[in-house]
């Protein structure tokens, strides 16, 4: 027999805040965390636009034998997991007594690949290149790193599915759990935001140039959309066993019901309909629901033309006339890339808990292919029991997850 999954604690470090109620707060504003870093264009980029995220400071924290091996975003995801653990009430003991797992979306770690790369080519001697940069320049940087400094000794692997990333790695946890296969699973997903990691995306002309009006730039779904703002951080969800849950006296923050996944199989950076709809409809079936019950959608949209025209589309053939309010937290936070689908996910938990749907902000003209879907471009209080959350991603990598507020 299967198992049903539930969150008990979740985690968040992003351009929204970097508490679960500064985000919370954030999100019900509809406040952009957007703004300008003027490195960018000093590096050669066409636009500065970025998701505003503060380093966290670990001196005294964590020691510092730990701190060398730390990539930028497994800072960003050691504050995530820590705020996690803590909202879970596991502890550094039950920790240490427990086998807990760990599954983390994160699909590059450039920064120490060319700081490496810049000492070779300067010095020529590896001998100066420290023990660090190794730990820091792999993708599973953040697995390796969580694993240790938590003490995980579960099923710990990296899942590498570009913008889909952080929610397949909350899938994966989802179905070990379901299976019987592990109790608990830190699952989430971790962006470097460092200039060095997004220029080949800038190189595609993927990014908005609306530097004179930074919070209005990313503008899902809306006609007058001219690319994504790059964005990142980190969010972590504890995933237990409902069983297990219940015997540990956890309080229960949602239900993880339903994964659904698939691939267009076409351009490499080609958005689809039919693989859009493909995921969202395993997912829903896997929840064992309807359209018709799903009361609110982050939709993956990003603010570019193609990707948002395609969801839409697919949104329209699945939920035309029914009554899901559709927004795209993207609007606030910009892209945040490997974390989106793990970050999306805690979004919709706060709206689910604090009985709101955060707002598609700066929606002011919605272009023709979105013009009949339920978008809300501003904030609806409103009670949400189920949501579907997108993730799409290069090469045709498609998740779609459905979470609802209490387990059946």
């Amino acid at each position: 027999m299967q198992r049903k999954v539930v969150i008990t604690g979740m985690g968040i470090w992003s351009c929204l805040g970097k508490t679960l109620d500064e985000v919370r707060r954030s999100l019900y504003a509809g406040k952009s965390g957007i703004g300008i870093e003027p490195a960018r264009t000093e590096y050669g980029y066409r636009s500065a636009l970025t998701g505003m995220v503060e380093r966290p400071a670990l001196k005294g924290v964590i020691d510092r034998r730990l701190r060398v091996g730390l990539s930028e975003e497994a800072e960003y995801a050691f504050m995530a997991s820590g705020e996690a653990f803590r909202n879970a009430g596991m502890d550094d003991a039950y920790l240490l007594k427990n086998e807990v797992g760990i599954i983390f979306g994160n699909d590059s770690s450039a920064k120490p690949v060319i700081e490496a790369a810049n000492i070779m080519a300067e010095k020529h001697d590896s001998a100066l290149l420290g023990s660090g940069l190794i730990f820091q320049s792999m993708n599973s940087t953040v697995n390796m790193n969580m694993s240790t400094i938590f003490h995980l000794r579960g099923i710990n692997f990296t899942v590498s599915a570009a913008c889909a990333s952080g929610s397949h790695s909350i899938g994966l946890g989802y179905m070990l759990i379901k299976q019987g296969l592990q109790e608990v699973v830190l699952c989430g997903g971790a962006q470097e935001t460092n200039y060095y990691s997004m220029a080949t995306f800038d190189a595609l002309n993927a990014f908005s140039v609306r530097m004179d009006e930074p919070t209005k730039a990313s503008r899902p779904f809306d006609r007058d959309r001219d690319g994504l703002i790059p964005s990142g951080g980190a969010a972590a969800l504890v995933l237990e066993s409902y069983e297990h849950a219940v015997a540990r006296g956890a309080t229960i923050l949602a239900e993880v019901c339903g994964y659904g996944f698939s691939s267009n199989g076409g351009g490499i950076s080609q958005p689809s309909d039919d693989g859009s709809v493909i995921a969202m409809t395993r997912a829903l079936d896997d929840a064992g629901v309807t359209a018709d019950e799903i009361d609110y959608i982050n939709a993956h949209a990003t603010s570019t033309q193609q990707g948002d025209m395609f969801e839409a589309i697919a949104l329209d053939r699945m939920f035309a006339g029914k009554h899901a309010l559709i927004s795209s937290t993207k609007s606030m936070t910009g892209h945040e890339c490997w974390m989106a689908g793990a970050s999306e996910i805690v979004y919709s938990v706060l709206m689910m808990q604090h009985n709101f749907v955060a707002p598609n902000i700066n929606l002011e003209h919605p272009d023709e292919h979105a013009a009949r879907l339920n978008l809300t471009a501003r904030t609806v209080d409103t009670e949400v029991n189920t949501v579907l959350s997108n993730s799409f991603g290069f090469g045709g990598t498609n998740s779609a997850l459905v979470i609802r507020k209490t387990a059946r």
